[in-house]
């Protein structure tokens, strides 16, 4: 079986190593990067910057404290380059991975595809199944003056971090970049077309905004009116500044628009295989316009490999944890499915509880700013409902809690937990004291 797969970011590629795993015959075209946005212009390009604030904060700490006697000075355009020679670097394993596995990586961009057929550059690739994983772009908002705003794909270009940037957007992407920026010495302005993080539990919020936002001011319900060379006019007035624009994506569907059935958003329509309105072509990743993150996008492309091969699998969005990358990422899940489902909203029980002092937050406790974790769960069930953390490892215990709750985990089970130590993970203590006492 013959499978052609547009697209190499985490979708595309991973789809392309279990395809050739399960003996097709693929060739993975990719225009520019293996890797994707993910790797290029977004998670990873966050996760780098993100690296040197932590650095540059904990500098900033030590040397109030009179641990060091010099606050390190950051210079922007090395961080820049530096992250691009590591995706670089990452890039290459990348290949090396998907070629060992037998896919085949042809460079150039995919101009015209058929029912039979995907041509590239003048060569013509024919197919039995068709994946599409040509991902998103940044959405860009019919706003006067919008040809002046900056994206996160002018992030790596900057020479030096900008005295002012005023990022339009309530996201996890407006947020990321302005915490970001404001710790490397932006005044940051975020103008938000309605709430900021309105996916946040509320108080979780509040701890974002007092302690990882402190110096960032939040605009909510204001409107951008035009965008100047030197600013925005907004409907609270003029702002000066860069206006980098973090207002959601836009997926890449244009080549299919004749071939597949194309949504709204202009997002193309998948059922839960990943199958199109074709019966030969499949879709995954962020064309396709379900959650916007990587491992999701990635458990789609396996989804959709596997079902071009004649193996049943379906895609499940259920319980799925996600993060916002600052100097503690913020990590949470949330189960309204289980909450719904309760007969009575009171049965619903709240525990809070402040960050550990431990492995990357130990030397903020004197300021009492170690992150903040809370858990809810339904007491009559033992069902946890949601769960929100903010610690150097929430990241890294989200998921897990999430796969328990998937496999019918209550917070009875959690009464003999034994954790590692030392640890700044506050959602075991939660779950154990839930056990015990709720």
């Amino acid at each position: 079986m013959k499978m052609v797969i547009i697209g190499g970011g985490p979708a595309g590629r991973t789809a392309a190593m279990e395809a050739a795993q399960l003996d097709a015959e693929v060739t993975l075209i990719e225009k520019k990067h293996i890797g994707g946005t993910c790797l290029h212009e977004g998670c990873m390009v966050v996760c780098g910057l993100n690296d040197v604030v932590r650095f540059h904060e904990d500098s900033k700490n030590f040397h109030q404290m009179d641990i060091i006697s010099n606050q390190p000075q950051v210079d922007y355009s090395k961080v820049a380059q530096g992250i691009k020679k590591v995706t670089g670097k990452i890039e290459k394993v990348l290949k090396h991975e998907t070629r060992e596995s037998g896919a085949k990586i042809v460079l150039g961009e995919a101009s015209k595809i058929n029912e039979e057929k995907v041509e590239v550059d003048g060569a013509e690739y024919s197919y039995d199944k068709l994946l599409i994983s040509t991902g998103s772009r940044p959405f860009i908002p019919p706003v006067p003056g919008v040809e002046n705003a900056l994206t996160y794909r002018d992030v790596l270009d900057f020479k030096k971090v900008p005295d002012k940037l005023n990022i339009v957007g309530s996201g996890v992407i407006a947020a990321e970049f302005a915490g970001i920026f404001s710790s490397l010495g932006s005044q940051v302005k975020v103008l938000c077309r309605g709430s900021f993080l309105r996916n946040l539990d509320g108080e979780i919020k509040k701890y974002v905004l007092e302690h990882l936002l402190r110096d960032v001011e939040i605009q909510e319900n204001v409107q951008v009116n035009e965008i100047t060379g030197e600013g925005a006019i907004t409907s609270n007035g003029k702002v000066d500044g860069p206006v980098f624009l973090a207002t959601g994506m836009t997926p890449n569907s244009e080549i299919a628009k004749n071939l597949v059935e194309i949504g709204s958003r202009g997002q193309i329509i998948v059922n839960e295989q990943m199958k199109t309105s074709n019966s030969s072509i499949y879709a995954a990743g962020d064309v396709v316009g379900t959650v916007g993150n990587t491992p999701v996008a990635r458990m789609e492309g396996v989804v959709a490999a596997r079902n071009a091969c004649e193996i049943s699998a379906t895609m499940d969005y259920s319980i799925i944890p996600q993060s916002l990358t600052l100097y503690y990422p913020v990590s949470f899940l949330n189960t309204e499915n289980q909450f719904k489902n309760s007969k009575d909203e009171s049965e619903s029980f709240n525990v809070r509880i402040p960050g550990s002092g431990g492995p990357g937050s130990f030397w903020n406790v004197l300021d009492g700013n170690t992150g903040f974790t809370k858990i809810s769960a339904n007491m009559e069930t033992g069902a946890i409902l949601s769960a929100s953390s903010i610690s150097p490892s929430s990241r890294t215990s989200m998921p897990y809690l999430a796969k328990m709750i998937k496999d019918g985990y209550k917070t009875s089970d959690f009464d003999d937990f034994i954790e590692t130590h030392p640890s700044t993970d506050a959602i075991y203590k939660l779950l154990h004291f839930l056990a015990k006492y709720g």
